[in-house]
């Protein structure tokens, strides 16, 4: 395997120099936010402990059955609900100049977000909700605000957050660069008789060494071909396809790579399969260009391989799922790259591209890479294996 690797030992943080999302630019997005609301007719928004509720205001939150949350009017004030006793934790996380009302553990916080929307005359139209909300928050807020539509806010909060900031594509890179070193690490640790457990317990080993958290599942043999990997505990043996998949967080941005290689000479089976997949990544990259709908890129890769005689669409043995999916601060967002989603590609779209090839009893290969859209056209995080022997280019 040709590659260029760090031993453990020789890894050291990567996070010098990286500039978090500022103040100022959450600012944006909550102006950004309120625009849309307005034009929506939505009176106000209620964020939960999600990935939203990070994007627009900075705070990183467990779920739990405890609601905390920030309550977003659209005429731009922003409140944040939370128990009395996390208050203080609450305000470590946020700049002065906040408002942050709290409810006791015997009291309802619906009912306290309830109080904040009758303060403000706000009893009647649309309450836009998180769709990756729990549901017993949507519940309790139609119980206490009954004359209120509840709906998803998809609306207002996916046309900011599907398009990445200068700031959030250099997080997203860096994420990449760390990954791509514990990649090019661990590859360089196979050996014979490794198990599965054994290769993960190393990567996260390698992420920490950089500074971050993450991890990259591996797969060997007949299980690389099951797209999310088998539960079966399988070892390293000469002649294996090993497929990787893994990431890291920067700053709450997510990198994901996947690699496909053989441990020892890979057959003539297997490489004639790998360049494939490769054919069919670079097709369905030259198909990202700006104003082509996201299935165009599906679409591209399956050209591909179905004139190589796998598929048609998601028949097996060929690609049983989307070719990408879109990433930021979660590991799938909006913008899937997938028959029908007719979406346009714009400048700032973050997202995956990975036309697998799976064949059950067999193999299974995937190389995924992440792009991100120019005005020009989509630019990779990671650049692609050169070949089945280079999982990364020197």
């Amino acid at each position: 395997m040709n590659i260029q690797a760090k031993s453990m030992e020789q890894l050291s943080p990567m996070l010098e120099g990286i500039q978090p999302i500022s103040m100022e630019e959450r600012r944006g997005r909550i102006r950004k936010v309120c625009d849309l609301m307005k034009a929506a007719g939505m009176e106000a928004l209620f964020l939960d402990a999600t990935s939203s509720l990070y994007y627009f205001t900075g705070v990183s939150w467990s779920q739990s059955e405890r609601i905390t949350g920030a309550l977003v009017t659209a005429g731009g004030e922003v409140f944040f609900i939370t128990p009395a006793f996390e208050l203080q934790r609450l305000a470590e996380m946020l700049s002065s100049g906040w408002d942050i009302r709290v409810w006791e553990e015997d009291e309802d916080p619906c009912l306290l977000i309830s109080a904040i929307l009758r303060e403000r005359d706000i009893n009647r139209g649309v309450l836009g909700l998180d769709s990756r909300a729990r549901f017993f928050v949507a519940r309790g807020l139609k119980r206490v605000l009954p004359e209120m539509d509840l709906e998803s806010a998809d609306s207002v909060i996916v046309p900011c957050r599907l398009y990445k900031s200068e700031a959030e594509i250099a997080l997203m890179q860096r994420a990449t660069d760390i990954t791509a070193e514990a990649f090019k690490t661990c590859l360089s640790m196979l050996r014979e008789g490794m198990s599965q457990t054994e290769f993960r317990r190393l990567s996260i080993q390698a992420h920490q060494a950089m500074g971050v958290r993450g991890e990259i599942d591996i797969q060997f043999g007949p299980s690389t071909a099951f797209p999310h990997g088998s539960r079966e505990v399988t070892f390293l043996k000469k002649g294996d396809v090993v497929l990787l998949d893994g990431g890291c967080r920067v700053e709450g941005y997510i990198s994901d790579i996947s690699r496909t290689v053989v441990f020892g000479e890979p057959t003539a089976r297997q490489r004639e399969i790998w360049s494939l997949e490769k054919e069919a990544q670079a097709a369905a990259f030259k198909a990202a260009v700006p104003g082509a709908p996201c299935e165009a890129v599906d679409a591209a890769a399956r050209r591909v391989l179905e004139a190589h005689g796998f598929g048609p669409g998601f028949r097996l043995p060929g690609l049983p799922h989307r070719t990408g999916h879109g990433i930021g601060l979660d590991g799938h967002e909006w913008g899937d790259i997938v028959p029908g989603n007719r979406m346009s590609l714009a400048e700032g779209m973050c997202f995956s591209i990975e036309p697998m090839i799976s064949i059950y009893g067999e193999f299974g290969i995937r190389l995924e890479d992440c792009v991100y859209m120019s005005s020009s056209g989509g630019r990779y995080f990671s650049q692609p294996s050169p070949d089945i022997e280079t999982p990364f280019t020197p």
